[in-house]
């Protein structure tokens, strides 16, 4: 066992400024409904260049709102990646449409263009694009797919924010994307305890995401369906829910987004400490590729390894590490292997890229908190139990 702090795969980073405007909130008068929500939408907008963002609960609650926004319904298609987390396809679910899997890259775990296309049918309503790990998708192309479709493209950005395609950055859906999510869980570049976001373009889709976000209500005079009785009146126009996102949260979330840059930096040089140590470690290599290193926000720094070539399971260096204070993750198991979509019918063995990324990834500790220090003691861990070190 080892007799140094435990180094979880991620942990948040909170300081006394992050307090101190989560209690200027609870001294003053709103604690939700009030100006700090409005105020980080207008930061997280200027952050990623968009038109518009409308906070929410979670990442879940982001996707669930883009889906309502992009006119998902019930016997429609929503396509997804096989590999990405659970929420990216029960989103579709939610709201009577189906979920259909496009198969991955092996050794990045990003959505392949080519699978998506393959997977469009007439019932095709939007195509969700994972940026796994804070890898970018291949947005253009699958834009490109959509448009054929005549289906909406959503970024699933929960993983990427302070990411770049080129000089674009991520969430600001200027290259062929209508709406983009992002999650703030702990884990994430920056957190609001649990939260998310849309962002986007387009005042038509803005309303529907802030119409599904609050009851499905509408307090606008000038959108009632009939004249309004008195200053008290709204209307629901749709089945929406109560996603808001307090006040409380939108502080933190505000005074956490003047760090994103120092985060990301971080995180990237990190990840350049790891591409540097693990070059003498055979048959271990990192999942995001030369092509995305300048662009991606590194949420996750994902490893491939050959365990049956170390003669070693997943599961043992999992342990191994886990006694040496190494904690790890694996993101993720494809959403066919699950037992609930298993039972819909879906086929892990279709879906051989996601099953060839899933036997060998594996991501390691990274967070801003963490020095290259930390790296030597993760790659040195790694290489002992590989080996079959005491």
């Amino acid at each position: 066992m080892s007799d140094r702090p435990f180094l979880p795969y991620a942990r948040q980073s909170v300081d006394d400024e992050d307090v101190e405007a989560v209690v200027r909130v609870l001294r003053g008068d709103f604690l939700t409904t009030g100006p700090a929500v409005a105020a980080f939408e207008r930061d997280l907008a200027a952050a990623v260049g968009s038109e518009w963002a409308v906070a929410v609960t979670s990442g879940t609650a982001a996707l669930h709102a883009a889906c309502f926004a992009a006119g998902v319904g019930p016997g429609d298609e929503v396509v997804v990646p096989a590999v990405t987390f659970v929420a990216t396809a029960n989103c579709a679910r939610y709201l009577g449409a189906d979920p259909v899997f496009a198969d991955v890259d092996p050794d990045t775990g990003l959505v392949r263009p080519e699978s998506a296309a393959e997977r469009v049918t007439s019932r095709t309503r939007a195509i969700v694009a994972v940026h796994l790990g804070g890898a970018s998708a291949d947005v253009p192309a699958l834009s490109t797919v959509a448009a054929r479709a005549g289906a909406s493209l959503i970024e699933d950005a929960a993983h990427a924010l302070g990411g770049r395609r080129g000089e674009t950055p991520v969430g600001a859906c200027a290259d062929g994307s209508q709406t983009a999510i992002f999650s703030f869980h702990p884990v994430k570049q920056i957190t609001t305890g649990e939260g998310g976001a849309v962002t986007g373009h387009g005042t038509a889709r803005e309303r529907q995401v802030r119409l599904f976000r609050d009851h499905g209500i509408e307090r606008d005079g000038a959108r009632f369906t009939g004249p309004a009785p008195g200053p008290w009146y709204y209307e629901q126009q749709a089945l929406g829910h109560n996603l808001r996102l307090t006040d409380i949260q939108a502080a933190l979330g505000s005074s956490q987004l003047k760090k994103l840059d120092r985060f990301v930096a971080a995180r990237r040089r990190l990840a350049s400490a790891y591409d540097v140590r693990l070059r003498g470690l055979a048959d271990v290599r990192p999942a995001v590729p030369p092509a995305a290193r300048t662009g991606c926000a590194y949420h996750l720094y994902q490893v491939l390894v050959d365990f049956a070539e170390y003669g070693r399971s997943r599961a043992e260096v999992v342990a191994g590490l886990r006694a040496r204070g190494i904690g790890t993750q694996v993101h993720y198991i494809p959403v066919p292997m699950q037992p609930y979509y298993r039972g819909r019918g879906w086929v892990p063995e279709a879906f051989p890229g996601a099953l060839r990324f899933y036997e060998r990834t594996l991501s390691l500790p990274l967070f801003p908190a963490m020095h290259e220090g930390d790296v030597d003691r993760v790659v040195d861990a790694l290489r002992a139990v590989l080996h079959g070190r005491a």
